[in-house]
């Protein structure tokens, strides 16, 4: 049987995978510039930028905000534990690259139920020899299956950083906060939730344009307002970090987004909309570029 270095059986997700739906993870990829997608994919992701041009910026400044995010914790508050949910398919600045660069000891889980993230993540995602990395197949639904399978990795009387990046507005109406909940209730004091959600009070003309184009193509999405993004804390006792819960690009700017340059300007002319993306210099954004909102906050 084929497998990887931890024993993963790496053929056993290549047979789930459906190249004939478009899946949130690969079209999430079409909108960084990645390639690691379908052509339903491209096609649901050209749907929706065909609706709002600039709809792909709040994918890449959510990503960043992954960014800040990973750093101000291994930085500033000395975390060493990820629990990275709803991971996507690898790109430039995993959670292990950046809280590795940092401290090369620290450890993280990617959890995903989607074969083609599992694939490329058990064959990308590396750990540095002084850290740790592991990969769970399990849906955001099976909270008790990702504990468990985490605590294979993770030290629970530890903190860790949970980190549910774009996430729970796949996720319906109430079960979100009880899944939530069950989550927090397995982590040690000091641990960390990193969150963020795509909102129906910012900018709710484009977004709703975005969002209607994706259930067209078989995707469907649980818009919430701050409020209810609000309630993921509260409901929780935790209390948000400075700046609280605020639009994406609100949260610690640091104008050091990762910028591709095209190999020339006529090249990238030349590219389709989609194709283009990838050289989008998102450093200059405007409030009207996103439609997530993001907080942290750490568990008393």
């Amino acid at each position: 049987m084929p497998g990887d270095a931890l024993g993963h059986d790496s053929s056993e997700p290549r047979r789930r995978i459906d190249a004939g739906r478009p899946h949130p993870a690969r079209v999430y990829d079409v909108f960084l510039g990645g390639k690691d997608h379908y052509p339903v994919d491209r096609q649901a992701a050209a749907a929706a930028i065909a609706h709002n041009p600039g709809g792909f910026l709040t994918a890449r400044h959510n990503r960043d905000f992954l960014r800040r995010a990973v750093t101000s914790l291994v930085e500033t508050e000395g975390v060493r534990q990820f629990l990275d949910i709803g991971t996507g398919l690898p790109t430039a600045e995993n959670v292990h690259q950046i809280a590795q660069r940092i401290d090369p000891g620290s450890r993280v889980v990617y959890v995903d139920n989607d074969p083609v993230v599992l694939a490329h993540a058990r064959a990308l995602l590396t750990s540095g020899p002084e850290g740790r990395t592991d990969y769970v197949d399990a849906d955001l639904r099976d909270p008790a299956r990702i504990l468990e399978q985490a605590a294979k990795t993770l030290d629970f009387d530890r903190p860790i950083a949970l980190n549910l990046v774009a996430v729970l507005h796949f996720i319906e109406d109430e079960a979100a906060y009880g899944i939530v909940r069950e989550l927090l209730a397995a982590l040690a004091p000091g641990s960390w939730l990193v969150l963020s959600h795509l909102a129906d009070d910012l900018n709710p003309g484009e977004t709703v344009k975005v969002v209607e184009s994706f259930r067209k193509s078989g995707l469907t999405f649980v818009l919430r307002s701050r409020d209810g993004v609000e309630r993921f804390f509260t409901e929780n006792g935790l209390t948000p970090a400075e700046p609280g819960v605020v639009p994406v690009n609100h949260w610690r700017p640091d104008g050091a987004a990762p910028v591709v340059r095209a190999p020339h300007p006529e090249y990238a002319a030349s590219l389709e909309l989609i194709d283009r993306i990838r050289y989008h210099d998102i450093n200059g954004v405007t409030d009207e570029d996103v439609s997530v909102y993001a907080a942290i906050a750490r568990k008393p």
